[in-house]
């Protein structure tokens, strides 16, 4: 039924405008259509989006959206010389290196937070 379906991402954002400069700046996306009061959507790649909506703050303890990579350590490189810093995991099952990096199995992940504190992955599959 929604097999063929495209998905979209949903984030909460205190501050939209920080969020926006978060991920077209520093992540890279772009945004997607006419703004909307309250609403920014962004575009990544292979037709997929994010929407990110104003609210107060909330706070989830998983990760919201997960960017899937070709070369994870580059990724992982190119966003820490703009700034970010990834999450140390220090879990029975996997711990990340000093870059952010688990491996877990046949997939290596990494995740950060964005301004608003949501975590997004960045997944080698």
């Amino acid at each position: 039924m929604l097999g063929s379906s495209k998905l979209l991402a949903t984030i909460p954002a205190v501050d939209i405008q920080r969020a926006e400069e978060f991920y077209t700046r520093v992540l890279g996306l772009s945004v997607a259509g006419k703004p909307l009061e309250g609403v920014l959507i962004l575009e990544a790649g292979a037709g997929s989006q994010i929407m990110i909506y104003e609210r107060e703050a909330t706070k989830a303890e998983h990760t919201a959206a997960t960017f899937l990579v070709n070369d994870l350590e580059r990724v992982v490189k190119d966003l820490t010389a703009k700034g970010v810093q990834f999450e140390q995991y220090d879990f029975d099952e996997y711990q990340t290196d000093e870059l952010g990096l688990a491996q877990m199995g046949s997939v290596k992940m990494a995740w950060l937070k964005d301004p608003e504190g949501n975590v997004l992955g960045l997944g080698s599959f």
